[in-house]
């Protein structure tokens, strides 16, 4: 037998594969570009730290990991945890997977319509919000009470009989509702049938339909009132 041979081939096999799977591992932790030091102190700071062969690395915190540093007691140690600024978008994918807070506090103190639209957090505002996703961007965004439910209301008198078309004040078509049982009109007190005693359109504009033929059975008279609520 030739075993020395024999070793020699083993000795060159488990060289040629420790350097493969070194590349291996390289390639699959290689990032787009160099990552600068951070060397703007304790918090988020960068940690250096030496391996068992002598290399002097450094670790580092980046994208909602926060750095913090207790020198007590003369022992130091570096902590990593949750909460920071974030340095890039960031998604996490919940598909198939529950993705949930526990330990919430459940409230009883009614809503307010103001608050402070750039923490989250806490800290100047008062009230409460809605965190509420955005369709477009897929970022979770704060919403006002005051902003769910936006509303409007308006009184006008009727001036002409055969005026029947009455755009309504200061309204858009962002403001103002196109379904129409988001809205809701009525003559001297008396509720008009939406779709049938007036119709509307996305701009804001109402249209009366007086109806002289039963069960409608309603006409314009001159100094009428009629009174408009609308939700969006």
């Amino acid at each position: 037998m030739n075993l020395p041979r024999e070793k020699q081939w083993m000795k060159i096999a488990c060289v040629v594969f420790a350097i493969f799977s070194m590349a291996s591992v390289a390639n699959a932790q290689k990032v787009a570009g160099d990552v600068a030091k951070n060397t703007s102190g304790v918090v988020n700071g960068t940690v250096r730290v030496v391996d068992n062969k002598g290399t002097i690395k450094y670790l580092q915190t980046a994208n909602g990991l926060t750095t913090l540093t207790n020198t007590t007691a003369n022992v130091t140690t570096t902590t990593w945890q949750l909460g920071g600024t974030l340095t890039d978008n960031t998604y996490i994918d919940a598909t198939g997977k529950v993705f949930a807070l526990d330990g919430l506090t459940v409230t009883a103190v009614a809503p307010s319509n103001s608050g402070d639209v750039a923490l989250s957090h806490g800290g100047a505002g008062v009230g409460y919000t809605f965190l509420v996703h955005n369709e477009s961007t897929g970022a979770t965004e704060k919403l006002l009470i005051s902003n769910l439910v936006v509303g409007g209301h308006e009184i006008f008198t009727v001036a002409s009989i055969t005026a029947l078309t009455y755009p309504l004040t200061g309204v858009t078509a962002a403001t103002f509702p196109s379904e129409l049982f988001k809205t809701s009109a009525y003559r001297n007190g008396a509720k008009l049938l939406a779709g049938v005693d007036y119709t509307i359109d996305g701009d804001g504009v109402i249209t009366l339909i007086p109806n002289a033929t039963e069960p409608q059975d309603w006409a314009l008279s001159v100094d009428d009132k009629i009174e408009v609520n609308w939700i969006r």
